[in-house]
């Protein structure tokens, strides 16, 4: 069965519309539409055997229905999504657009706090969820798009277990201390509703470094490169700068329609220079310091005046949204104001349009302007600036862009300013408009180059490939994880061997990681499991622990079980007292120890030191992530240089730094087991660098089982995902005994 590719967004690509009495529909614009129906018209469609879009068509159902005929089909299946006016409001105008898009443009104050949009934002897209997981195959790709639909990804997973999800966001993420200002909750749910996702795209390398340290600092997750470990899957976030149709805009040099209406312009144009800027109406385009910086530039070089214009386009966008009218009078009599102070009869400094522009008009004006000026405060992209590049064939004109828009990581011998900035604004407006036609072509055609090479099928492609690369990670990385067979085929050996040996780590093994290892005693179920299997007469099992002796004595006294306490320096057999197998005068070494630790404690707020019979360990599982990490490095380097001419060895475990004698390791101490007694089985399970010593002393054996807990690399033949998966494990063969 083929792969099909269900895109979702939320509005479909086409428009319904009442002409005449009678409903129709039109294809919709946009870069998202744009870029897409580009990559499916270039072959990329032939990969698919459909391709099916599912989105909110904008009317009701009764409308679509009468219109669905009329719906072309050429390119996509329509999967329309219905949801009533009242909650698609507050979904959209109220938690996306009054919401989400201020505080990841960097906009705070603009944030409208109100639990009830959250409510019909998760609402939205549990309805898009439901849609979708009727429809949607195993073999199928779903490719999620922007800040609309960010909690879908896992809403699908949970409904779909098996799929492939893409997701890409156009818009910026913003830092974790902008991210944190919301609502616990709602970050959490924004932040795992992502990670649904297999693949994770940007717009750049910066806005997945905020994501990931917001994963890290919420989640208390860490990432290995561009990777993160979520819910038994491997996720991987990075940058595909999105693009444009190339060969498009570059062909409309020659359309003879554009031709027209540029010649038209350029009459009005007469002898002047020209700047041209278009934008949607929203506060995060900078238009109004825009404006500023060109009344500064025709302040400073008054010999301009009546020798340019500026041709300023203004799209109409979300006017019924409060912050986006009071923006349009900001403009409008800014406009009227410079026009009014700098202009005459005979010279007006800005040429002003409130309204959309037909593709040939607008690449009329990109080819017979002498400057693009385009300053958002903040933009994910900014496809604009990449269209004003690649439309102009004839190799001249410069492009001011702010160095706020994702463009500028590509665009680079753009004239870059810092949007906020009017007087640097009003320079490189001078520096352009002077700059000599050479270096103009020098620029824009290693501008174009690049633009060429990755163009919106570069994008597309790029991250399917990537997408898929992923998927291929998680099914090699699930082949090492305890399956299905291998569990079977582990209990079958369990059930038919005579003499057994169980090497079961503590924290984070048998029990999840605490706070403080006080609060980490065992519970009744843990306790249960214990008791079954070390009823078991061909049973010896034994917790071998970093806790220390008497820890562990109290929460095991009275179990016909062994006890290995501080990764192996005390052994209690279970049917003997304590022995220590090294001789350590701690004295001579722990006080210089903790002295150092006692420094980093000081240093990283929330971590502590926990002092054991014979060793010592700092931990900062309860640190800032960031600094936590941070200080454990430079701790582990200060021990390091501290034991280099000692017999102790330093540690770097899970979330913690432990200093201890030489001689002293759970490899050791497995060894000595061995010497005990014959065993046809073998289960050690552990989940710290600690356990590596055991998993090696096991690893060629083949009646062993070694298994980690958790996902990184080890000597442990197998992994399993956490400690309930472990306990599940051991109360299977627990139950073996009793079987008749």
């Amino acid at each position: 069965m083929q792969t099909r590719l269900f895109i979702v967004s939320n509005r479909l690509p086409v428009t319904v519309e009442q002409i005449d009495n009678e409903f129709v529909s039109r294809p919709s614009s946009g870069g998202l539409i744009s870029a897409i129906s580009a990559y499916l018209k270039d072959g990329g469609k032939g990969s698919f055997s459909d391709v099916v879009w599912a989105g909110v068509p904008g009317c009701s159902e009764k409308i679509w229905q009468t219109v669905t005929s009329k719906v072309g089909k050429d390119d996509y299946t329509y999967l329309p999504v219905f949801i009533s006016s009242e909650t698609y409001e507050s979904y959209y105008n109220g938690f996306s657009n009054s919401l989400l898009w201020p505080l990841f443009h960097y906009f705070p104050s603009y944030v409208d706090y109100n639990p009830a949009y959250y409510e019909s934002y998760m609402e939205v897209n549990k309805i898009f969820a439901g849609i979708l997981s009727k429809e949607v195959r195993k073999e199928d790709i779903v490719w999620i798009h922007d800040y609309h639909l960010l909690p879908l990804a896992s809403m699908l997973r949970h409904l779909c277990p098996g799929i492939t999800i893409g997701f890409f966001l156009h818009i910026p993420f913003p830092s974790y201390e902008l991210f944190r200002v919301m609502p616990k909750v709602w970050q959490r749910g924004l932040l795992t509703g992502m990670l649904g996702a297999d693949l994770i795209g940007f717009h750049t390398l910066d806005y997945a470094s905020h994501f990931l340290s917001s994963v890290e600092e919420l989640l208390r997750i860490e990432h290995d490169g561009q990777y993160v470990s979520w819910q038994n899957r491997e996720v991987k976030a990075d940058a595909f700068p999105i693009s444009i149709d190339y060969d498009l805009f570059r062909n409309a040099y020659d359309n003879p329609k554009v031709i027209g209406i540029r010649e038209r312009y350029l009459r009005i144009k007469g002898d002047r220079k020209m700047i041209f800027s278009v934008d949607r109406l929203d506060y995060t385009k900078g238009i109004s310091k825009r404006l500023n910086g060109y009344e500064q530039f025709l302040s400073d070089n008054p010999e301009y005046a009546g020798k340019i214009i500026f041709a300023l386009v203004v799209v109409p966008s979300r006017d019924t949204i409060e912050k986006y009218a009071e923006r349009k009078q900001i403009i409008d009599e800014t406009v009227g104001n410079l026009n009014s102070r700098s202009g005459d009869i005979a010279w007006q400094p800005i040429l002003y349009i409130y309204g959309h522009l037909s593709f040939e008009e607008l690449t009329a004006l990109y080819t017979a302007c002498d400057l693009a000026l385009i300053t958002p405060i903040r933009d994910g992209m900014n496809l604009v600036s990449k269209e004003f590049v690649a439309s102009r064939k004839d190799r001249q004109g410069v492009l001011v862009l702010s160095e706020m828009a994702g463009a500028a990581n590509e665009l680079t011998e753009a004239l870059l300013i810092n949007p906020n900035d009017v007087r640097e604004i009003a320079i490189e407006i001078k520096n352009g408009l002077e700059m000599d036609k050479k270096e103009q072509e020098r620029r824009m055609t290693a501008m174009q180059d690049r633009i060429r090479r990755y163009d919106v099928n570069a994008w597309a492609s790029d991250f399917f490939d990537q997408l898929m690369h992923v998927k291929s990670i998680q099914l090699e990385f699930e082949f090492k994880f305890l399956d299905n067979m291998t569990r079977l085929e582990l209990v079958n050996k369990y059930s038919h061997s005579a003499k057994r040996l169980l090497l079961l780590d503590y924290d984070g093994s048998l029990v999840p990681f605490a706070r403080l290892p006080a609060e980490a005693s065992p519970g009744e179920d843990v306790l249960e499991t214990l008791r079954n299997l070390s009823a078991d007469p061909r049973n010896e099992v034994y917790i071998v622990s970093g806790r220390d002796s008497q820890t562990l004595e109290s929460w095991f006294s009275g179990f016909p079980i062994g006890l290995i306490s501080e990764h192996g320096a005390k052994v209690r057999h279970k049917e003997g007292q304590w022995e220590t197998a090294v001789k350590s005068n701690t004295d001579a070494w722990m006080p210089g120890v903790e002295k150092i630790m006692e420094v980093y404690v000081s240093r990283c707020p929330h971590s502590f030191i926990e002092k054991k019979e014979f060793s010592i360990a700092w931990h900062y599982r309860n640190a800032d992530l960031n600094e936590g990490i941070i200080r454990a490095g430079e701790l582990y380097k200060d021990l390091e240089r501290f034991a280099s001419s000692s017999s102790l060895n330093v540690l770097n475990g899970h979330k913690v730094i432990e200093v201890r004698m030489k001689g002293i390791n759970k490899g050791i101490a497995t060894a000595k087991l061995l010497d005990r007694s014959t065993v046809d089985f073998i289960l050690s399970i552990g989940d710290d660098e600690t356990d590596e010593d055991m998993f090696k002393k096991l690893a060629t054996l083949p009646e062993a089982y070694t298994i980690k807990i958790g996902n990184d690399a080890s000597f442990a033949k197998y992994n399993l995902y956490n400690p309930g998966m472990v306990q599940s494990l051991l109360q299977t063969i627990s139950n073996y005994h009793k079987m008749p």
